[in-house]
């Protein structure tokens, strides 16, 4: 297991940088601040190299290994946050209305960062480390990590493997989660419009009810995934809004449903897209309405490399010993955008234990800062086990 003695003065450092963030969120693509703050902290490192810009206000920073040539490994911390008011009570809460780091991208950016610190101290290694601070993960589409890989960071680097992590509340301090395939689902997202013939409430032998419609249409998509998909797989259908009359006695005209698909396997994302609007049409057709279906292929599977996967499991275990390292972990059914940047390259992504707090994407969310040490040390393994200094 890992002695943390080289990582403590960091690690102390580390917290005050991720509650600095946590008060100054922003989101989407308009880090400047964060970016800024990112930047600076690289540039009093030693960083030999930094980018920035990169989708906007996405930056890239190398650090070179002081035992020669070698292959150039990205780590990627996501910054942004969420726009949701903050409930924590923290004395470092948000001083952003309506804006928060309400899924740990701070602690993310703390934990890179920290690092990147010792990592630029040590230079333990062979080739290269590319540090990939990346803004708009919480953007659908196109999002940050779409855009710098579409802007060419992989081969403006020379990456040649991509990591990533995310905390996991509800996971003890000090574990890790892992595994080889699917580990977060592809998110798809759906609108449909049914349209019917509008009329008085009274008569509805007059209209042609979109309301009634609609709910058969919802009710067809769960039979989909119930009746049509192999139960070993998984899929899910959610609808997430509906929009109709805003009156008590009017059947209105056209009725609007919307919602999301998750997968984890690239040919339901083909069923879905094709049995779902099969199945909305044929309902419309029999009550004599139509539709129009839309369906974007918004994030896809975030797909673990089998190699790198155990690559990484091993520093986890190296770290924190075997029991707190679960390399058969259950996937997880929402999406991430780091899914892009593991189409352009073969890596892993991993969860890293936030204990008992409230979950991602509440507003009394708050990243436990006990877990920087933990991550910050796997970065420095994972950078000095693949880079060829260390055994783990």
């Amino acid at each position: 297991m890992q002695n943390f003695a080289a990582y403590r003065d960091v690690a102390a450092e580390a917290i005050e940088w991720r509650r600095h963030l946590h008060r100054i969120p922003e989101v989407g693509f308009e880090l400047h601040g964060t970016a800024t703050f990112v930047h600076n902290k690289l540039i009093s490192f030693g960083i030999d190299e930094i980018a920035t810009g990169i989708a906007n206000t996405g930056i890239v920073g190398v650090i070179r290994g002081r035992h020669g040539e070698g292959p150039i490994i990205g780590l990627r911390a996501d910054m942004d946050a969420l726009p949701i008011v903050e409930a924590s009570g923290k004395p470092w809460a948000s001083t952003e209305l309506g804006k928060m780091h309400a899924c740990g991208h701070d602690g993310h950016t703390a934990m890179l960062l920290a690092a990147a610190k010792h990592l630029a101290r040590t230079r333990d290694f062979k080739g290269s480390v590319a540090l990939v601070f990346q803004p708009a993960e919480e953007v659908e589409w196109p999002s940050g990590g779409f855009k710098m890989v579409q802007e060419g960071i992989m081969d403006r680097f020379g990456i040649s493997k991509i990591f990533g992590m995310h905390n996991w509340p509800g996971m003890d301090i000090g574990k890790f989660g892992i595994c080889a395939g699917g580990i977060m689902a592809a998110q798809d997202d759906f609108d449909v419009v049914v349209k019917g013939r509008g009329g008085h409430a009274a008569a509805p032998h007059r209209a042609v009810d979109p309301v009634v419609i609609a709910a058969q249409i919802i009710l067809g998509f769960q039979s989909l995934v119930t009746r049509h998909v192999d139960p070993l797989e998984s899929i899910v259908i959610s609808v997430t809004k509906l929009s109709a009359s805003q009156a008590y006695n009017v059947i209105p005209d056209h009725v609007t449903l919307s919602g999301t698909v998750r997968t984890l396997s690239p040919h339901l994302r083909n069923f879905a897209e094709t049995e779902m609007a099969r199945s909305a049409t044929g309902i419309a057709e029999a009550f004599g309405a139509q539709i129009d279906f839309h369906y974007l292929r918004s994030v896809p599977v975030t797909l673990n490399s089998p190699a790198e996967t155990a690559v990484a499991a091993k520093v986890a275990r190296g770290i924190v010993g075997d029991a707190q390292v679960d390399d058969q972990m259950r996937p997880i059914m929402g999406a991430e955008d780091f899914a892009y940047l593991l189409e352009a390259r073969p890596g892993a992504f991993v969860f890293l234990g936030n204990g008992n707090t409230a979950e991602v994407h509440h507003p009394a969310y708050d990243f436990n800062d006990a877990s920087l040490i933990y991550g910050m040390a796997y970065w420095v393994g994972l950078a000095e086990t693949v880079l060829g200094n260390r055994n783990s």
